[in-house]
């Protein structure tokens, strides 16, 4: 819900012609226009249990993607994303105990389900990681969303190696490590998914027993 929050931002204000939406909250410069437009925009939200309007208000990075997306050729932007994504991976979190497999069944349902952090959801119960809306995984389930690659064999193709494990942790705990304006949801760094879950995904993505590698 989040994510959509920010894309609904940068659409509203860049269809008034502006870079509003490149600017991060409070900015220096933003003008009278800008900032009533913004204004406008948060005042039709309401908040609503754990969805609240904090969701509206872009991080850096996510103020410079949208400027980017309106600018793909400014070199300074370019730039300025390179250096927020370096810290997005200083964000990663990896296992203290230096195991990044659980148990693939677990992650079967993890990724099969999609509650969590929205107004609906109960904050004290596990969030899913609702993986199957971008990606497809296991070739059991035949509905699934093509946003995402295809991660159908994505173990065995990497020979279960730990290099490729660390990467897709890391992937999975804060893709905008990688790329910097990813729409794939920020699992760990977030905190929607906890440690535990995502080993249990890990394990659905490289245990040589998981329908993934099948």
């Amino acid at each position: 819900m989040q994510r959509f929050a920010f894309q609904l931002t940068a659409l509203a204000l860049g269809a008034a012609g502006l870079v509003a939406c490149s600017l991060p909250q409070g900015s220096a410069d933003e003008t009278p226009s800008t900032a009533s437009i913004r204004e406008e925009l948060k005042a039709s939200f309401q908040p609503k249990g754990q969805a609240t309007l904090d969701r509206l208000d872009q991080s850096p990075l996510q103020a410079a993607c949208s400027a980017y997306a309106m600018n793909p050729n400014d070199a300074d932007l370019r730039k300025q994303l390179d250096a927020l994504m370096v810290e997005q991976m200083n964000t990663v979190q990896y296992p203290a105990d230096g195991h990044y497999l659980g148990d693939w069944k677990k992650g079967e349902k993890i990724a099969q389900t999609g509650k969590g952090k929205q107004f609906s959801d109960d904050p004290e119960k596990p969030s899913g990681g609702n993986c199957y809306a971008c990606h497809q995984l296991s070739p059991k389930e035949i509905a699934y969303g093509n946003i995402g690659p295809s991660l159908l064999h994505y173990g065995k193709l990497r020979n279960y190696s730990p290099e490729a494990m660390k990467v897709a942790w890391a992937q999975i705990y804060n893709s905008k490590a990688f790329h910097a304006c990813s729409t794939m949801p920020r699992f760990g760094e977030q905190g929607i998914l906890t440690q535990a879950q995502i080993k249990d995904v890990m394990a659905l993505l490289f245990d040589p027993k998981s329908p993934v590698n099948q």
